[in-house]
């Protein structure tokens, strides 16, 4: 029962205040801004959390390259925001994500490091185009750019936080948790690329 609580806690904790993908968070500029940026969109929450979540299933060394893949990408991604090169279905494969992601992580498929490290970089590029056209040029904007960096790091880190803890759940019940709660993200991925949610 106790285990249930924190799941559920966690859960809560990783819900956004608001469940729009760019919801305005205010004046677009510093730190603050760019951190709550990823936090106040549930397809963003959804689709860095199952990244975390798909590294703790792959393990080992994909902890740390997989999420550093998807950083590192939406800097790139970020960066041809903030100088107006556009990216064509920016929304489109944001929502794609959240599906893509989510049904890696609920069918349980293990494809190779690179292989996972190369799509959840195209991914990443999507969020980081998203981020990085609200992004401003001015040295706020740098700072605005660490934000969205860093809150995306720290969602990675709940991901693997939430598989582990599920994994603790039991040898027999945690990976069909894992799975439901991929199965959950595809879903909501269909509803935001649908425009219900």
């Amino acid at each position: 029962m106790r285990r249930v609580a924190s799941l559920a806690l966690a859960l809560a904790a990783l819900a956004p205040s608001v469940a729009s993908a760019h919801p305005g968070v205010g004046d677009p500029a510093g730190l603050t801004h760019g951190f709550l940026h990823p936090l106040t969109g549930l397809d963003h929450v959804l689709a860095i959390v199952m990244v975390g979540m798909l590294a703790w299933q792959l393990g080992g060394r994909a902890l740390w390259l997989v999420p550093g893949a998807f950083v590192a990408l939406m800097a790139v991604g970020g960066l041809l925001g903030v100088t107006g090169i556009g990216v064509p279905f920016v929304e489109a494969g944001i929502a794609l994500s959240v599906i893509v992601l989510g049904a890696v992580v609920a069918l349980g498929i293990r494809p190779s490091v690179a292989v996972t490290m190369a799509v959840v970089g195209l991914f990443a590029i999507f969020h980081g185009h998203a981020h990085g056209s609200e992004m401003p040029e001015t040295a706020a904007g740098l700072a605005y750019g660490l934000g969205f960096m860093l809150a995306t790091a720290l969602l990675h880190a709940a991901g693997i936080g939430l598989g582990c803890l599920i994994g603790w759940a039991g040898e027999r019940k945690g990976p069909i948790v894992v799975r439901a709660t991929g199965a959950a993200a595809a879903v909501a991925g269909v509803a935001i690329l649908a425009g219900i949610v």
